[in-house]
């Protein structure tokens, strides 16, 4: 089975995964890992009025929300991705942000932003906003929800971000980072 994007013109939020996980490519549906919080983080953050789980992402346009991956390749993991599928990946996603015009765009794994601008920021690797625009889109960057994110292992380390996000959507974001937030160098 093939996974499709969920997609709607003007989405408040296009969330960014990097690639489908075998699990998500084999039922055809986003995050259907068995242990993903990602739909439960979505509603503990007050993203989706209800919770969600993934056989039912296709309702995300009905809450102006709508979701992507850079690489449509499903792997074990994102490592085995090539080069050349993240250069394709990062036109095809310009393309989409052109055409849906988000309000935002929330990059679903910190390793994304390195991977779409080829850089690092200063103080830019972590989670939170991000002073880059795509075609007008505001930038966010959201821990990977992966219950294998070291970074972030628990639930609460991983909402914490995805309330940010809807603070943000809000225009309630502030400015200090949060105190278990990694330290940048």
């Amino acid at each position: 089975m093939s996974l499709r994007d969920v997609l709607t013109p003007h989405p408040r939020v296009l969330f960014v995964g990097i690639n489908p996980s075998l699990r998500s490519d084999a039922v055809g549906h986003h995050f259907a890992g068995p242990g993903n919080p990602f739909w439960r983080l979505l509603h503990a953050a007050g993203l989706t009025p209800e919770a969600l789980t993934y056989d039912e992402d296709r309702r995300l346009p009905e809450f102006e929300l709508a979701l992507t991956n850079l690489c449509p390749r499903a792997t074990r993991s994102a490592s085995e991705l090539l080069p050349d599928e993240f250069k394709l990946g990062r036109r095809r996603l310009e393309q989409k942000i052109g055409r849906l015009k988000p309000d935002w765009v929330a990059l679903v794994g910190v390793t994304l932003y390195p991977q779409l601008f080829g850089r690092s920021r200063l103080g830019g690797g972590g989670p939170g906003p991000k002073p880059d625009r795509i075609h007008g889109a505001r930038l966010f960057v959201l821990p990977n929800p992966s219950g294998l994110n070291a970074s972030f292992p628990s639930f609460a380390s991983k909402l914490e971000w995805f309330e940010r996000l809807r603070d943000a959507l809000h225009g309630r974001a502030e400015e200090r980072q949060p105190a278990n937030a990694p330290r940048q160098k």
